[in-house]
């Protein structure tokens, strides 16, 4: 009876953390741009090269775009991941592509280089809620991920790497 109970107990906490996983799409991505929605045009400015790049000059790639900030815990949380996901996917074919809306220029190259995020990072010039890329990407929680095909148009918007994870996956096949 002991051991059913315990047995109990933890399906029951698998099932409520798969349950509040779920929700976090639900609560924090519902208003993102959906698959097959045009994605925005705008341009990146290298932080390395301080090249301008228009995203569209990606096309008939496939562009993670990753909006994120220093000073956000949970972006801070999935940093390692996306360094994984970027070494086992980026190629010709895959671009990575980091937003980030921190303020202070030397913060966020430090935090960059400090934590070998290797792929093409931007710095908005304005804070989250006042920046165009964030109104026109329907960003209104960090982290924000979305993958745009190589036809332009969105394929994947969602607040978990886990489902960029599983997408990318898909891609590579």
């Amino acid at each position: 009876m002991k051991k059913l109970n315990i047995l109990m107990a933890l399906l029951m906490c698998l099932f409520v953390s798969a349950v509040s996983a779920q929700d976090l799409d639900d609560k924090y991505a519902a208003e993102m741009l959906k698959p097959g929605a045009v994605a925005p045009d705008f341009t990146v400015i290298d932080a390395e090269t301080m090249d301008d790049l228009p995203i569209s000059t990606y096309r008939g790639k496939y562009v993670v775009l990753d909006f994120w900030a220093t000073w956000c815990p949970d972006c801070r949380k999935d940093v390692p991941k996306m360094k994984e996901l970027y070494g086992k996917f980026a190629s010709d074919n895959i671009i990575f592509i980091g937003v980030s809306f921190d303020k202070n220029d030397e913060v966020w190259m430090k935090y960059i280089r400090e934590n070998g995020m290797e792929w093409l990072q931007h710095r908005e010039q304005k804070p989250k809620n006042e920046s165009q890329v964030s109104k026109d990407y329907h960003v209104k929680w960090i982290p924000s991920i979305y993958v745009i095909g190589p036809d332009g148009k969105i394929m994947l918007g969602t607040v978990m790497i886990e489902k960029l994870e599983k997408l990318l996956e898909t891609i590579k096949k």
